[in-house]
């Protein structure tokens, strides 16, 4: 059995509906990445999973504990980070986590251990003493999961926790997560950073106007979304700069449209993005044919090629092409 069933959540406020019908399921040591623009129902829906809000209709069940019927006995098993998150002034890290770990009802040497503990993990030790409003961002994102980490929950719920972080500070707030979830704990994560999620998420749900449109691994996620097996994407990247760069990034882009397999081109950042349409049955060998006629072509011209690869999909090509048209 799952760690986590949700099956058919709904929820309404009068007339609108946040969420509809949406079902999943969640494995200990388990990370889902919760997918979907502002207003997709994310946030009420981990709001309904931390039971801080009921919801019209559905069941959801935590280690087979109904968090509908019986919050009380589910609530020692989460541990939810919203998206806004608060301190408390004059008052240090170890106080504030300490303040916590009692509220949880740890008590004595217990939750010494526990406080101590949830520090070293999370890296907050050199910090002890220093009061949580002098903090950076990114040691307050810490001290927010060490407090949802105080007593040792299953499931974590984690609402936009990269959001605002420094490159760094994403890096480092993965690497915790990864290690949660290597201790058997299972988390959810919602966020709009998807190249972050597409990194440390095992599987993900894509959620629009409160229904769910696609749910898997993320790699299967990335199958489905490529399309027919016929078209091939290409990265081509320049060594162009200064005045003459334009010039020659237009060039490139009229030569590739020339060609008689491109379907279309597309500058993407500092590259551009080739669509190849190859025969029916093409298979790897055809394809790689194909790329390096292509790759001849723009040499030929004289174009200064620096890079050209296969272009690898992503999160977003999947998020763009499951969403794209629509409408409530």
């Amino acid at each position: 059995m799952s760690l986590l069933e949700v099956k058919g959540l709904r929820r309404d406020y009068g007339a609108l509906r946040a969420v509809d019908d949406v079902s999943f399921t969640l494995e200990a040591g388990g990370i889902l990445g919760f997918i979907g623009p502002n207003g997709a129902g994310k946030s009420t829906t981990l709001r309904i999973l931390a039971t801080l809000d009921v919801p019209t209709a559905g069941t959801v069940l935590l280690d087979g504990t109904s968090l509908v019927d019986a919050p009380d006995r589910a609530r020692p098993l989460l541990g939810y980070m919203p998206d806004r998150y608060g301190t408390y002034d004059d008052v240090t890290v170890r106080e504030f986590l300490d303040f916590f770990a009692r509220a949880y009802g740890l008590k004595g040497a217990q939750r010494k251990q526990r406080v101590d503990s949830v520090m070293e993990f999370t890296g907050l030790g050199p910090l002890s003493h220093k009061l949580t409003t002098e903090l950076s961002k990114g040691m307050r994102q810490r001290v927010a999961l060490g407090r949802t980490l105080l007593h040792d929950p299953r499931l974590l719920l984690l609402d936009e926790p990269a959001d605002g972080l420094d490159p760094r500070a994403r890096i480092e707030l993965r690497e915790l997560l990864r290690a949660l979830a290597d201790q058997g704990k299972a988390v959810i994560i919602s966020s709009h950073i998807l190249t972050e999620l597409a990194e440390i998420c095992d599987s993900c749900v894509i959620i629009e106007q409160g229904r769910l449109l696609a749910q898997g691994k993320v790699e299967d996620l990335l199958r489905q979304s490529a399309g027919p097996s016929r078209v091939m994407e290409l990265t081509v990247r320049l060594a162009a700069q200064g005045d003459e760069g334009e010039a020659l990034w237009s060039r490139t882009e009229r030569t590739l449209l020339e060609q008689p397999r491109v379907k279309d081109v597309a500058r993407e950042g500092g590259a551009l993005r080739v669509r190849l349409e190859l025969e029916a049955e093409a298979g790897p060998a055809q394809a790689e044919v194909a790329a390096a006629a292509l790759l001849a072509a723009l040499v030929s011209q004289g174009l200064p090629v620096c890079a050209f690869s296969p272009r690898e999909r992503n999160l977003e090509d999947a998020f763009m092409t499951v969403t794209k048209g629509r409408v409530a």
